[in-house]
């Protein structure tokens, strides 16, 4: 199972990449003037775009319009809430390409120094807060303090509608100190596990705490378990697995490494509710909710976006002055 899983992830990341490298190609269609091949754009793309989703969302809520600019933004941000709902915060650790990464990085450094490091109880406990704060100052910045007519404003404004071109420019022209922060990211996870997905990503955190709610979780039978401790010894969020009946924690991302990793066959397996589930069954979930988002969202024809042809004609040569 967890080579299936590395299949799933590192196709979400290739799939990914072939998106970057074809809104790229779009882009200098608009940016050449027209003289290089024109390539589609793919709303897959805008799952970057997370902050504007929650504006999206609360406009939704409020106003029962899903924002037709960036409509696939909130189609995969209901998806991946739906996700969290039902199957834990299976988006970090089955679909999201950082928590690929980073996997990738610690894992690279575990072979090279025979070892992770760890940091201090305290330390490690402080450091995860910060993307819960992180997380609070996006929910009441937007969710609790944007007024409706901002929420407009800002879904009607160019800038939003040039957001994930944005985003392509932003990544494609890195340097300073976001070049620099994500160099040292990369270089702390070749020696601690995970850290941008452990201690500062704020939609991981609002996954976390919306899997509090999810029926499926990691249950250890206390009858058959034989106490080696190999399932915490695993868990790549390293949650004390061998202590616990169930596991509760938003930090569990159900990447059902521990399962995989136990010795002891039925001491361990992911449950809804108090029912074990096959080994298969938990990954068809995950993949089936995603599917399902994506599938609707199209047939709904929430999607497409409305931008034409004409609009990026006009709107692309105008990144460089849009700051808000």
């Amino acid at each position: 199972m967890l080579r299936f899983r590395l299949l799933v992830q590192w196709g979400m990341l290739f799939w990914c990449s072939l998106l970057g490298i074809q809104l790229g190609l779009f882009v200098r269609h608009f940016e050449s003037g027209g003289t290089t091949a024109y390539y589609s754009r793919f709303p897959g793309v805008e799952a970057f775009l997370p902050i504007g989703a929650l504006v999206s969302l609360k406009n939704w809520l409020i106003n029962g319009q899903v924002d037709a600019v960036h409509p696939a933004a909130l189609v995969l941000f209901l998806t991946f809430v739906a996700m969290a709902g039902l199957t834990r915060k299976s988006f970090c650790s089955w679909l999201c390409p950082v928590g690929t990464v980073e996997e990738l990085m610690w894992k690279l450094g575990q072979k090279i120094f025979g070892r992770l490091w760890h940091p201090w109880s305290w330390l490690d406990r402080l450091l995860q807060s910060l993307k819960y704060l992180l997380l609070i100052f996006f929910v009441k910045l937007i969710l609790i303090d944007m007024p409706a007519v901002a929420i407009k404003g800002f879904l009607a404004a160019p800038y939003w509608a040039m957001s994930d071109i944005k985003m392509l420019h932003f990544f494609t022209g890195l340097a300073g100190i976001p070049l620099l922060t994500i160099v040292v990211l990369l270089i702390l996870s070749l020696f601690i596990r995970n850290p941008w997905c452990r201690y500062l990503c704020p939609y991981g955190a609002l996954l976390g705490v919306l899997s509090f709610f999810s029926p499926s979780r990691i249950r250890r039978d206390s009858q058959v378990c034989i106490d080696c401790g190999t399932c915490s010894k695993a868990c790549p969020s390293r949650l004390p697995v061998a202590m616990k009946s169930q596991i509760i924690s938003p930090e569990c991302t159900g990447c059902l490494t521990c399962v995989e990793n136990c010795p002891q066959p039925g001491a361990l397996a992911m449950a809804v509710l108090s029912k074990p589930l096959p080994k298969w069954l938990f990954p068809l979930s995950v993949l089936s909710i995603f599917s399902i988002g994506v599938i609707t969202g199209m047939l709904s024809g929430h999607w497409q976006t409305s931008l034409t042809y004409t609009d990026y004609q006009r709107l692309i040569p105008l990144i460089p002055l849009l700051t808000h």
